[in-house]
């Protein structure tokens, strides 16, 4: 596994299987969908791997030596420019055990999309091309140390997701679609311009002694390779730099979503296919927590540690938000699409308790949000296909009509609420362990909790008014679930069940890491007080 180069492999060969697709002929719909079935059970194959050779022990968050599966080399450089002298860009990629839980869960989630996928039956040379281009730009987000290339997977994201809500979506599919990528495309150009004064205020010394430019993340996170007149350097005393973590900050806020800049998930989510809303809730709403860890909090230490109040806030506003919103609905895709929102929130409120504790919750509860919100919208998808209808009212006492695919709602919606011995019990309560030992925050955690009530209040009466009671005649002739419904919703079952009895496994996963990223985080007060300007 030293010599194998797992994460280039792991990332680029869905674009391999995109190319092969390309060459099949497009009546050879079985074929193209069984070369996407194999190749993100190839993925998972390597993401198990990768854990399995993934070493516990070593964690950090600037140095490059408690990065593992690490693969760099010179991808661009480019010497001869008048002002900017050399531009250096390396193919940089590494993961730890903050990126390794997404990496694996984004290989769970795109192989439970493709089975969701194979009823498609439009364009489906299309959509499944498509579809393997997404889940590169998605793996290359939680690999990639270099900003560029960040970045380039950030989006590369954006065009496959645009076409795969705006064709194969529902009625109102365009308007979602150019919602979803207008505000995304904000965000990025916010990342964008951060990203390039951080280049011009970033330098390291190569080989050879010289000093150039860089775009490496692990570079940026040492003060010691600001330049001093770099508009972003904390040696330079300005307010640019905290002008530029808000920039930031923003967007990967679009990307979670934070309100108020919400509003862009229920359209997209309502109108996707059931298997890109699962990809979304799954995968895409966890890059935007992961860019703020990885890029906003170790880069501007200084500067999170000024506005953790005000994360803690944002996040306790997405969960009270959230989840009366979700109450208020009639469309049951939407209700999921709404606590998806709520329980996000969470994440924000764990990351923002700058402890150990609250970053472990956060993380974890990022991958269980990622099964449980993915088993929901796979949930709501089965029942859809066979009543074409989503509205709550419409049902009732399916649960005598489908016991089986009724048990399996029953499981998500627990799991979803926080029952003890399921997954997202232990994620929850570590994220308000956390943010309760922040002093300036406690309040914020205290109302915050509410969150968990109003969830059971609209989880459960979702669950009584479609599930029980006395079933309506139309839908007498419902038939339960089929061998591919089973492949979905038993391997997101196991894992909920798993992490709810043994989450050591996957905290022991994170927790060197986490523990390097609070002593980095607290560290940083007296470094950067330190230096000239502060």
């Amino acid at each position: 596994m030293t010599y194998f180069p797992i994460l280039s492999f792991i990332t680029f060969l869905p674009i391999v299987g995109m190319i092969f697709i390309l060459f099949i002929p497009k009546t050879q719909a079985t074929m193209i969908k069984s070369v996407t079935l194999l190749i993100t059970s190839a993925q998972v194959i390597a993401a198990l791997f990768i854990l399995h050779y993934y070493n516990y022990s070593l964690g950090g968050i600037n140095d490059p030596n408690s990065f593992q599966f690490m693969e760099k080399f010179r991808w661009i450089d480019i010497s001869g420019f008048s002002w900017i002298g050399r531009i250096k860009i390396d193919y940089f990629l590494g993961i730890d055990g903050i990126s390794v839980p997404l990496v694996l869960l984004t290989a769970i989630i795109t192989f439970i999309a493709t089975l969701s996928s194979w009823t498609i039956d439009k364009q489906v040379k299309g959509y499944f091309a498509l579809f393997l281009l997404l889940d590169t730009g998605m793996m290359g987000v939680f690999v990639a140390l270099d900003f560029f290339l960040f970045y380039i997977f950030w989006e590369l994201m954006l065009l496959p997701m645009y076409f795969l809500i705006g064709i194969w979506g529902g009625k109102r599919r365009e308007y979602a679609a150019i919602k979803f990528f207008l505000y995304t495309l904000f965000g990025s150009i916010f990342i964008l311009l951060v990203m390039i004064g951080l280049y011009f205020s970033t330098s390291e010394t190569l080989a050879d002694g010289t000093r150039v430019f860089t775009f490496n993340m692990l570079a940026m996170m040492n003060p010691h390779n600001y330049n001093q007149f770099g508009i972003l350097s904390p040696l330079n005393p300005n307010n640019l730099r905290f002008i530029a973590y808000i920039f930031l900050f923003i967007g990967f806020a679009i990307k979670i979503p934070m309100f108020p800049f919400h509003t862009w998930l229920p359209d997209a989510h309502v109108e996707a296919p059931t298997a890109i809303s699962v990809i979304l809730a799954g995968v895409l709403l966890k890059m935007g927590t992961y860019g703020i860890l990885r890029v906003c909090f170790p880069i501007f230490p200084e500067i999170t540690r000024q506005l953790v109040w005000y994360i803690a806030l944002f996040g306790m506003i997405n969960i009270i938000y959230g989840a009366l919103c979700a109450m208020a609905q009639k469309d049951f895709k939407k209700l999921i699409a709404y606590s998806s929102i709520s329980h996000m929130g969470f994440v924000l409120l764990g990351m923002a308790s700058l402890n150990s504790l609250g970053i472990s919750g956060a993380v974890f509860q990022m991958f269980n949000h990622g099964t449980i919100t993915a088993m929901l919208f796979l949930i709501v998808g089965v029942i859809y296909d066979r009543a074409h209808t989503r509205e709550i009212d419409a049902f009732g006492g399916l649960a005598t009509q489908m016991p089986i695919y009724s048990g399996f709602v029953a499981l998500a919606f627990f799991a979803a609420i926080g029952l003890p011995g399921l997954s997202g019990f232990v994620s929850e309560s570590f994220i308000f362990l956390g943010a309760f030992g922040f002093g300036l925050i406690r309040i914020l955690t205290v109302i915050s909790t509410l969150g968990i009530l109003l969830g059971a209040g609209y989880m459960l009466w979702t669950l009584q008014r479609v599930f029980l009671g006395p079933l309506k005649e139309k839908w007498s002739a419902l038939s339960d679930l089929t061998f591919r419904e089973y492949a979905m919703f038993i391997p997101l079952s196991l894992i909920i069940i798993f992490l709810g009895v043994y989450p050591s496994a996957m905290l022991n996963l994170m927790n060197s890491s986490v523990n390097s990223m609070v002593k980095f985080m607290a560290d940083a007060k007296v470094i950067y007080s330190s230096l000239s300007g502060f």
